[in-house]
């Protein structure tokens, strides 16, 4: 019977499908069986205390305190039970493993663009390697979207301003589909990507192949088009080296160093991953967010012990060098 209903499901992808999968198949047989107690006990009520005859007056049901009780803890458990499930699930998609291959995603009306650390992007077409934890650092250029892959089981919004995440392993060599899950404008149903999962080596090969081409100054053969045939790949500078670049021409290093020395501003040095103690005695975790906020609203958050000089680079950087900026300083943690 189960296995029938199976038919219906869509193929499981990655290692969180199954778990949502099985999540949903509870709540769906708990829905079934709930449906079929709460009908049978209305049409046994009902013939049960039915008018029997004219002018008979309609029995008259009384309280009956501990199976209402009962009922309420009954109920109590299965919420407590479906809550518990359910986080325990989500927090196994928002930890990221310390190993995991990182790539930014910058989503932009109406395509993805994807950028990994090597410095190969590429527009609405991702590729990932099998079994291997792969974490998506997501932002948007204009609007909300939100980044759904629905054979993973697995949907983030990604919001403009800000870096949400997203962590994922998938499980089956071949394409999937990506969308966008948020209404996003006029051509918000063509915002769409292939998702390409390959064996372990073979995505090796793909990147080294891209990589010596690069050091050789040869294009890619061939560079494949998106799947809207939009655009192709493009070749662009390592993050890490174009943060660096960006971090000595918009002038951060005159008031931070990268080896530890105190300047106007602290240090940072191993900064990332790391909790920063706030003038106000509180205390915030250094991670992309944070760090993309100090450029936009460097007075927000002070780092105790240093002067408010730091002057706001809103209007002045744009997304992308935003991305560079947070990946050289994420690369300055080791």
């Amino acid at each position: 019977m189960v296995d029938f209903f199976k038919i219906f499901q869509l193929p499981q992808a990655s290692t969180m499908a199954p778990k949502v999968d099985a999540l949903y198949d509870f709540i769906h047989w708990v829905s079934v069986v709930s449906f079929v107690i709460i009908v049978g006990g209305m049409v046994y009520f009902i013939w049960k205390f039915r008018r029997r005859r004219e002018g008979e007056p309609t029995p008259y049901i009384t309280g009956h305190t501990p199976t209402e009780l009962s009922v309420a803890g009954v109920l109590f458990i299965i919420v407590m039970v479906i809550f518990y499930w359910g986080w325990k699930d989500y927090s196994k998609i928002i930890q990221s493993s310390p190993n995991a291959l990182e790539i930014n995603v910058m989503a932009r009306q109406w395509l993805w663009e994807f950028e990994y650390t090597n410095g190969r992007k590429i527009v609405n077409e991702l590729v990932v390697p099998k079994g291997t934890p792969v974490r998506l650092i997501m932002g948007s250029a204009d609007v909300l979207h939100s980044f759904y892959v629905p054979n993973f089981r697995l949907k983030q919004d990604v919001v403009p301003g800000a870096y949400t995440k997203l962590d994922f392993t998938a499980t089956s060599v071949g394409e999937q589909q990506v969308f966008c899950a948020e209404y996003c404008g006029t051509a918000h149903s063509k915002m769409l990507a292939k998702l390409k999962v390959m064996e372990p080596k073979d995505y090796q090969r793909w990147q080294t192949t891209w990589e010596v081409e690069q050091s050789l100054g040869i294009q890619p053969a061939g560079a494949a088009e998106t799947t809207a045939g939009q655009a192709p790949e493009t070749v662009v500078e390592n993050p890490v080296e174009r943060g660096k670049k960006l971090f000595a021409e918009k002038g951060c290093t005159a008031c931070h160093s990268v080896s530890g020395q105190v300047l106007v501003g602290p240090s940072l040095k191993e900064v990332f991953g790391h909790e920063v103690e706030l003038a106000d005695g509180s205390k915030v975790m250094a991670d992309e967010n944070y760090i993309r906020e100090s450029l936009m609203e460097p007075q927000l958050k002070l780092v105790k012990g240093f002067p408010p000089v730091m002057p706001t680079y809103k209007g002045t950087l744009k997304d992308d060098e935003i991305n560079a900026l947070v990946t050289y300083i994420k690369s300055l943690r080791n």
